[in-house]
Formats: structure tokens, C-alpha cells, sequence
């Protein structure tokens, strides 16, 4: 019998686990399907979780376990979640007009500025990765991502 299959035995215990961490049952039942995903990669990688014949590696899956609550805990943090009327307004707020408007402004204070920082930021602001365009031009990392955000800083102060 393979390992994930082992694992599964014990899915009640695992769900129960997870639950002592926190979780309501829905979340601690994501949390392991999401745990037999990541066992189910490694061991495809070579991983090998058998504690002797027959049994598995608990302590190995007990903390991939709380890895994947760590992980939903700071993404959780890093969520806000707004009132329908604050969106409404939001929607009512927006026009095709107002984003022209906006742009154009954007696109003046950009002109403004001067050539080479209008460069890194165009450059940056298209996808550009700051670590690629560094190797491409010899200009130091630091220097490319303090331009980028000195210009994102002007724009800031000079349209808001």
C-alpha cells in the first residue's frame, strides 16, 4: 500500500487535528485535502515519509499540517474585507472619463520628471522585473528599485 494511502487511513484524526489549531471542521477538511496535495508532490519528488513497514511519519505530516494553517493565518491578516456600500459608492464613483482624466494626469506629472526616471519607471510600471533589468544594464538593483519608488512618491504627492 503507497503512503498517501496510509495517510488517508488516518483522515479523521488529521481533520481533528487541525481543528485543535483554531480552524472550524470546513476549513480544517481544505486544510488537509490541501496537506495530501503537497505530501502527494513531494513524494512524487522522492520523498520517502514511511516510518518503518508499515506506518508513516506523523511528525512529518503534523507539521506540514500546521505549515498550511501558518500559511492561511497570514493571508487572512493581509485580507480586508469592505461594506457593500462602500463598493457601491466605489462603482458609482467610477467613469470612463474620470480614468482618462486621471491617466492624462499621470501621464503629465511622468513628463515632467526627468528622462531617466521616466525610463525606469515606464520600464518597471510594464512588467519589467527590477532584478532583470539590473542584469541587463549593469545599473545596481538598489539604485533601480529607489528611482522606481522615488517617482511612484512624486506622483503620490503631486496628484493626490
Amino acid at each position: 500500500m503507497g503512503e498517501l494511502e496510509n495517510i488517508f487511513k488516518k483522515h479523521k484524526d488529521w481533520v481533528d487535528i487541525v481543528q485543535t489549531f483554531g480552524c472550524n471542521r470546513e476549513t480544517a477538511e481544505d486544510l488537509v485535502q490541501e496537506m495530501y496535495i503537497k505530501i502527494q508532490l513531494k513524494i512524487n519528488e522522492g520523498l520517502d515519509i514511511s516510518f518503518g513497514d508499515d506506518d508513516i511519519n506523523h511528525i512529518y505530516v503534523f507539521k506540514t499540517l500546521r505549515s498550511l494553517f501558518l500559511d492561511l493565518k497570514r493571508k487572512e491578516k493581509n485580507i480586508y474585507l469592505e461594506s457593500e456600500d462602500l463598493l457601491e459608492d466605489v462603482e458609482s464613483d467610477f467613469s470612463l472619463n474620470n480614468f482618462d482624466k486621471v491617466y492624462d494626469q499621470v501621464k503629465e506629472e511622468l513628463n515632467k520628471m526627468y528622462w531617466y526616471d521616466k525610463k525606469i519607471f515606464e520600464l518597471i510600471d510594464n512588467g519589467k522585473s527590477i532584478a532583470k533589468l539590473s542584469r541587463e544594464t549593469n545599473i545596481s538593483y538598489y539604485s533601480l528599485y529607489n528611482t522606481y519608488r522615488k517617482v511612484i512618491e512624486k506622483l503620490k504627492q503631486n496628484l493626490y
